[in-house]
Order: C-alpha cells, then sequence, then structure tokens
C-alpha cells in the first residue's frame, strides 16, 4: 500500500461540482488501496476576494491580521471536501495547518516551514481515513497562523511528502502537466513526459506558473516523487525528477516569460573597488532580491550599473538608492518597469554551443530589441520591452519547437 500525497489548485476546487471531481480523484486513489492526504488551496479567486476584503476595511492592515484572514480560504475548502467525501460513503477529517503540525517561522505572509510534527496525521491515516490538509499555512512559535506566500500550497504538499516519506507527490492543476510553454498563450506548446528538478526550479524561477519554486528546491532537496497532473483530463502528467532519459538529447525544454521585472539603472558611478557592494548590501538589508546584473566597462573615470527586481520592490528599491545617493556616489537614477523577462530553459544547454544564438536570431528575426542578457549553464534569459513579450515567447518558442525548427 503507498502513501500519497495531492494537491489541489484554486481552479480545481472553484465551485461545488469541481470539489465533487476532486472528491472522486481522491476517493478513487483511496480505493486502490493507497493511503491518502489531500492538501487544498482557497476556492477560486477567494485569496483575492478576502484581500478586497481588507481593503475596504483597513488598506494598511498588519501582516499578521491578514494571516489570520487568508488562511480561512483553505480551511473552507478542507472542510467542504471532507462533506463530499463522507457524503460518498467514506471516513474523511479535515486539518488546519497548525492541526496538521505544520511549523513554521515568525514571518507573517511569507513564512518558511521549520519542521513538521506528523503524528495527528500519522493517528489519522492508521484510522484508514482520507486526511485533508489545508494549504498555504502554518503556525509560529507564538501560536499565531502563518501563510507561506505566494504558491504556499504546493510548498505545503511537497513539504508533507517529504516529512511522511510519501511513494508519490501528485500536483493536480489546470493543465495536463508541464508545457514547453504556457499552453494556454502560446501555439504549438508540447506537454512535456518528464522534466529534470533543476529545469522546473528555473521554469518556476522565471514565470512559468506551473509549479512555484519554494515546492520544487524541497522536492530536489529531499528527492520527493513528483507528478504535475491535470485534474481534469485524465491524462499522464509530467514526472519531475532528478534524472530523466531524454537530458543528453534535449538542448531546450522550455520557454517561460516574467511580467514582474523592472530594471533600474545607476549612471555616473565613480569606477573605483566596492561600489557593487555598497549598491547591493543596501538592497540586501531590505530583503530586495537582485536578478540580471549589467556593470559597463569604466570609462572617463566613470561606469553604470544596470539590475533587475521584482516590479512590486522596485520603488522601494528605487527609494534606497535615493536615501544613499551620497554614499553611492551617482549622477542619476533610471527606473523602468514596462519590460518583461523571457527565458529558455534546459539541462542540455550547457555543452550544447549555438543555442543561445538561435534565441538572438529567433528575437531579431521578429524585430524585437533585446536590452540585457543573463546566461547560466542551464538558461538563458533576455529583457524585452513588455509590449513584446508575448511576441518574443511565441518566436522563440516556434524557433525550438515548431515543426520544422529542431531541438536536437
Amino acid at each position: 500500500m503507498a502513501l500519497i500525497v495531492q494537491k489541489f489548485g484554486g481552479s480545481s476546487v472553484a465551485d461545488a461540482d469541481k470539489i465533487r471531481n476532486v472528491a472522486r480523484i481522491i476517493t478513487e486513489t483511496y480505493q486502490k488501496g493507497n493511503s491518502v492526504v489531500a492538501v487544498l488551496s482557497a476556492q477560486g479567486d477567494t485569496t483575492d476576494d478576502l484581500i478586497e476584503k481588507a481593503k475596504e476595511i483597513n488598506p494598511n492592515a498588519s501582516k499578521r491580521e491578514m494571516d489570520m484572514l487568508l488562511s480561512t480560504g483553505e480551511q473552507i475548502s478542507i472542510s467542504l471536501c471532507a462533506m463530499c467525501i463522507e457524503s460518498m460513503g467514506f471516513q474523511a477529517i479535515s486539518l488546519t495547518g497548525w492541526q496538521a503540525g505544520m511549523l513554521t517561522n515568525s514571518v507573517y505572509s511569507n513564512a518558511r516551514i521549520k519542521r513538521i510534527r506528523t503524528e495527528r496525521i500519522q493517528k489519522e491515516l492508521d484510522k484508514k481515513k482520507i486526511v485533508l490538509v489545508a494549504g498555504f499555512q502554518g503556525i509560529n512559535k507564538y501560536d499565531d497562523i502563518t501563510t507561506l506566500g505566494r504558491g504556499g500550497s504546493d510548498t505545503s504538499a511537497v513539504a508533507l511528502a517529504a516529512a511522511l516519506r510519501a511513494d508519490l507527490c501528485q500536483i493536480y492543476t489546470d493543465v495536463d502537466g508541464v508545457y514547453t510553454a504556457d499552453p494556454r498563450t502560446v501555439k504549438g506548446a508540447r506537454k512535456l513526459d518528464e522534466i529534470t528538478f533543476d529545469e522546473m526550479l528555473e521554469l518556476a524561477s522565471l514565470g512559468a506558473q506551473v509549479l512555484h519554486n519554494r515546492s520544487v528546491e524541497m522536492a530536489k532537496r529531499y528527492n520527493v516523487n513528483m507528478e504535475v497532473i491535470s485534474s481534469f483530463s485524465g491524462n499522464p502528467g509530467t514526472k519531475v525528477k532528478e534524472v530523466v532519459k531524454t537530458m543528453e538529447k534535449t538542448h531546450v525544454s522550455g520557454v517561460a516569460k516574467d511580467k514582474n521585472v523592472a530594471r533600474i539603472a545607476l549612471v555616473g558611478l565613480a569606477d573605483q573597488p566596492g561600489i557593487a557592494f555598497k549598491i547591493f548590501s543596501l538592497l540586501a538589508k531590505k530583503d530586495i532580491n537582485v536578478d540580471i546584473i549589467l556593470q559597463s566597462i569604466g570609462r572617463d573615470e566613470s561606469k553604470d550599473i544596470s539590475f533587475t527586481v521584482a516590479r512590486s520592490d522596485a520603488d522601494e528599491a528605487k527609494a534606497v538608492m535615493e536615501e544613499n545617493k551620497e554614499a553611492i556616489g551617482f549622477q542619476s537614477i533610471e527606473i523602468n518597469k514596462q519590460i518583461a523577462k523571457v527565458s529558455i530553459v534546459g539541462a542540455g544547454m550547457a555543452h550544447n554551443a549555438g543555442v543561445a544564438c538561435k534565441m538572438f536570431e529567433a528575437l531579431s528575426a521578429a524585430g524585437i530589441n533585446i536590452n540585457m542578457i543573463s546566461t547560466s549553464e542551464i538558461k538563458v534569459s533576455v529583457l524585452v520591452d513588455e509590449r513584446d513579450a508575448d511576441r518574443a515567447v511565441q518566436a522563440v518558442h516556434d524557433r525550438f519547437f515548431s515543426e520544422f525548427g529542431s531541438n536536437n
């Protein structure tokens, strides 16, 4: 008998019919002799609706109280699903994050899981019950409810699979698996049968929305057997694993787009040691993550440094730079929020020449200008104007995955 952890996103539990469908999937898995722990997200747009309700009362509500509010969405989902499973003649129990033993740090709205006390879940499984756990939430050392931030239910599921040493962690979503690009917006996107943890982590970090990067990091760390699968089609999904059969053959596994990007340029910096340290240590103290960094060659005793941050951090990053203008020593600061990052990812790229050239060729043929470039062993990212982002993804995808193109 296997222990299987299943996670269902908001679109999978959006209404009563979809909850019944989720209950069917869970009970069918259970009837095959498996123990089942299911992690559920809030229904549909519930989290967004709760955020709007909070803004009506207090636009500047504390993160602690926001966590208290937002955690209720997942509790609704698990209780309704438990009721549905009970109506089908099976034993089920719903558990909040804290009841399930999900212990986190105290960073409200973006907490990290420290450990999981699995005794309660194991006790319920031993009673042959189906266990439904509220995703996205836990409890800190002050006994306060915390939430795990964007993609938190994915992280909850993988963490539970690791702690329980589950045989399989299935992430159910509204697409059939992991695709070479978003199938909802890119023509010709293909489903992948399998993908490496490293490739999936890069795609998740670069804007692919099928899995959250924190969940992939955890799956890789604890070697969780993972599958991305559709809640609706019943088709085989995509296996996420350490090594895939096609790793030596495939140069590019996917194309991703991220519009949550802003570029900041510091112009006229002194060309002397320690400037970069000053800039990025100030940003680090504010927990502002920096992605692409470009430094010009020093001329006339000055140089420029450009870097990208999440668009949501752009104003704060600019303010930090302006507050420390004299200490840093730049002449002017420029900020551009109308850009997007387009990336290709592939485990086989590092040992195959010409991959980046093909990407640049595709963008050139489409008349799309590149603003900045970043590379690593398994990815190439470019910044383009936001208005060109969708065309850029399609052009690059066509170059690598079209019927007439070659990815070998």
